[in-house]
């Protein structure tokens, strides 16, 4: 009885699952810097590069993650008076890659045309790089590029519009306790979502005690109303867009200067458009044919079409009719850029929406060169850099209420944000930079957008506009880098002014 007792245990012990260790969290890389040059053939600057990751917690200790930052910051050995600008990209879900080997960073792969960018592509010293005015700090969102989230933290804390500013808060901060460089001149430098993120940054900031001197905003979008399928908003926000790009193609206006011709558009929007479309139906058909037809010698478009779908002309049929002659479909980013039309078998309009000749232009070689020069600091990340993760786009949390209002609707209006940060900070300047063929987010809204706060005369002095030829990424358009460039170092240098 004895002896069956045994074998009856031993045979349970086998059946038991055994237990596997738990894996160990993956080492963080650690920092590596190298000291490099740039030139833009008038002066040299000598900076360092380092890249790291950097310790982001919460207020009673817990470890949120490791937040990525690449930085460029210069020898020079008084930096009392050294701009810090704190710069990213967008998506949500985008890394900060684009915006630094495409944008203004010290280097960056080199573009001249509406064309695709060859593969590789050697990046070279930008002559347009902020890095003679501001040292320059790129920090990747958490579950973007190299940033990652602590092992058994909740991501979505992190992934909505309020988890992501408490987080770049607290990003900036370590970068600036890491770096010693507290009550130096701050600046943000947002693209995309960037810019909306920089909004809530703007007010989060000032509530943490650090203060901001300037922000400059490119390719903005502060209130995502527009985006929301039928909003009125929508159709006129693109309406510019819509004939800057028939006049590119030759399709209206010709003869007519670019600027002018977008400028004509932007008119016929706030005198006759915005009515028509508040009225919709109310209109009767003759008035209806009348607009139509004045839509269309300002867009490209038959004006039967324009009527029929009621002076409502989304995006996606815009960019497949504009060049249809032609056998070419358009771009959103920038909607210069072409590619050869889809058969009608690949006419999912899911599909179609994420197809974008100007995104597969630069993406590619942009996110190869960021990865040679990060390499060449030294630093062992993992060769899976995520330039823009569809994981972190799915599971964001929309829901953001706004400064003084009742409620969180999941449609978010940070103009709220930046209106209250700025009646706090006063003295802080804004830089809006728009292009008149960015389709992503058509400057005509944001511009919208902020003239709905009646902010006073004291604030608006310091909010500037620009408007180029580019599309939503400015660094596709060299004529736009030679124009910003300037605009940029005058817009610093304004921070000496009372």
């Amino acid at each position: 009885m004895a002896e069956t007792m045994q074998t009856a245990q031993t045979v349970t012990l086998k059946l038991e699952p055994e237990k596997k260790a738990a894996s160990p969290a993956p080492a963080v890389p650690e920092p590596a810097t190298k000291a490099m040059s740039w030139t833009d053939g008038k002066q040299t600057i000598k900076y360092e590069t380092t890249a790291e990751c950097l310790e982001v917690r919460e207020d009673d200790g817990t470890l949120i993650g490791h937040m990525f930052a690449l930085s460029y910051v210069t020898d020079q050995k008084d930096k009392t008076d050294r701009p810090v600008t704190f710069c990213w990209n967008g998506g949500p879900g985008g890394s900060s890659a684009m915006v630094n080997i495409g944008g203004m960073g010290p280097r960056h792969v080199p573009i001249s045309s509406q064309e695709q960018l060859p593969c590789p592509t050697e990046p070279v010293d930008n002559p347009w790089s902020l890095i003679p005015t501001t040292d320059l700090v790129y920090l990747d969102a958490f579950g973007t590029g190299y940033s990652k989230v602590a092992e058994g933290y909740d991501p979505k804390k992190v992934w909505g519009v309020d988890g992501d500013a408490d987080a770049f808060m607290r990003g900036i901060a370590a970068w600036l306790t890491e770096h010693d460089r507290w009550n130096a001149p701050l600046y943000l430098y947002g693209e995309s979502y960037g810019t909306m993120r920089n909004s809530v940054l703007m007010r989060v900031l000032g509530e943490r005690g650090i203060g901001l001197t300037g922000v400059i905003e490119q390719s903005s979008i502060l209130d995502y109303a527009p985006t929301l399928s039928g909003n009125d908003l929508y159709y006129m926000g693109m309406f510019p867009v819509y004939a800057a790009t028939a006049n590119y193609f030759g399709k209206a206006g010709a003869g007519v200067d670019q600027f002018e011709w977008f400028d004509k558009a932007w008119k016929y929007v706030d005198d006759t458009l915005a009515a028509a479309l508040i009225r919709s139906d109310s209109i009767t058909a003759e008035e209806e044919a009348k607009i139509a037809g004045e839509m269309a010698e300002l867009i490209g478009i038959d004006a039967d079409i324009i009527q029929k779908k009621h002076l409502r002309i989304e995006l996606d049929t815009f960019r497949k009719l504009i060049v249809a002659d032609r056998g070419l479909f358009t771009g959103r980013y920038d909607t210069r850029f072409t590619e050869p039309a889809y058969m009608d078998v690949q006419g999912d309009n899911e599909f179609f929406a994420g197809e974008d000749p100007s995104g597969d232009a630069i993406m590619t070689p942009d996110q190869s060169a960021w990865m040679k020069l990060v390499h060449e600091t030294g630093f062992k990340g993992s060769p899976n850099n995520v330039l823009l993760s569809f994981k972190v786009n799915e599971d964001w949390n929309w829901t953001h209420q706004a400064p003084g209002t009742m409620g969180s609707p999941v449609c978010p209006n940070t103009a709220y944000d930046m209106g209250t940060a700025l009646r706090r900070n006063p003295k802080c300047r804004v830089l809006f930079f728009g292009g008149i063929h960015d389709a992503a987010t058509p400057f005509w809204n944001v511009k919208h957008s902020i003239s709905k706060m009646f902010l006073p005369e004291s604030i608006t002095s310091r909010i500037e506009y620009k408007v180029h030829e580019n599309g939503h990424m400015a660094y596709e358009d060299q004529p736009t880098l030679e124009k910003m460039a300037p605009e940029l170092a005058a817009f610093y240098e304004k921070r000496h002014e009372a």
